[in-house]
């Protein structure tokens, strides 16, 4: 199908088309609204304004692939490069999970925790990713002193230009929390925040397409066998880095909420509180180390 002009209203016309069938109504205008204001800097109210002008050639050839990507389902964030989170805007790539609503509530739940805090603290953030989570709270508790740590090599690439684009002073380590060896390279802390793996491969089969076949399964998928390996292991760097009266902080799999708690309570921790999200899911978990 061929788009009739190069005029605002056609092209957005064409774009409800071809999307039509793919996506609900609601997305499909979001879709529009993010990718003519990334494309055109027009928002929704001036696009109406604006409705017989004509973009460029080199425009429209923008909008296509756009339109072309978002009907094989790459999420739109990955088109646009970027997404926000807590208000402040992140690079994103296929090399990191594009952060979610409910990693912003685990934040907030540590921000509102620390708020009053008047001493210095120290964090860790384990599997950083795009770096959202010591981000976020860097800006918010400028007082801290952050260490954020991934596997990859090329999700800490990501993470950097984060702190930089945020204007925010973090000590970003390639490091695999399972190798215990290494451990000894990273400070003794006040707080550890991870929002590891927690997606049982079982699970694959319920999530969209635009995230299986996009996002890095690395940062998504546990075996079925062990759904909580990273935490168990997160739970013993814990043990030993925390200072005393140290908190962890966890994203969870609604599933193994009690599970999680449990094991946090055999290896020591006490007053484990478990938060629901915005959806009344069992969501996150917060405990405490007093004496190891």
């Amino acid at each position: 199908m061929r788009i009739p002009s190069n005029k605002i209203k056609d092209i957005i016309s064409f774009f409800k088309q071809e999307l039509q069938g793919l996506y609900d109504e609601r997305e499909i205008k979001s879709f529009i609204n993010l990718i003519m204001e990334e494309y055109t800097t027009l928002n929704s109210a001036q696009l109406l304004v604006n409705a017989d002008k004509t973009l460029n050639e080199s425009v429209l050839l923008k909008i296509k692939f756009a339109i072309n990507d978002l009907k094989v389902y790459k999420p739109v964030q990955y088109i646009l490069g970027k997404t926000f989170f807590y208000d402040l805007e992140f690079n994103v790539t296929p090399d990191v999970l594009i952060p979610r609503p409910e990693t912003e509530e685990l934040v907030n739940w540590l921000i509102d925790d620390y708020k009053n805090h008047l001493q210095t603290i120290t964090l860790i953030d384990i599997g950083t990713g795009s770096g959202c989570i010591p981000i976020t709270i860097k800006k918010h508790l400028p007082q801290a002193n952050i260490n954020a740590v991934d596997i990859s090599e090329k999700a800490l690439e990501v993470a950097k230009r984060n702190a930089k684009k945020n204007k925010v002073s973090i000590n970003f380590i390639q490091l695999d929390i399972f190798d215990r060896e290494r451990w000894q390279e990273l400070p003794e802390t006040d707080v550890i925040i991870s929002n590891p793996p927690y997606v049982c491969d079982s699970e694959k089969q319920m999530m969209q397409p635009n995230v299986l076949d996009y996002e890095p399964h690395l940062a998504l998928f546990v075996s079925n066998d062990d759904p909580l390996l990273f935490y168990n292991a997160i739970t013993d760097f814990a043990i030993q880095k925390l200072n005393p009266n140290g908190s962890l902080y966890f994203e969870i799999n609604e599933n193994f909420a009690l599970k999680t708690k449990t094991l946090l309570e055999i290896k020591g921790f006490t007053n484990c509180e478990i938060l629901k999200d915005m959806q009344g899911k069992n969501r996150m978990i917060k405990a405490y180390i007093y004496d190891k």
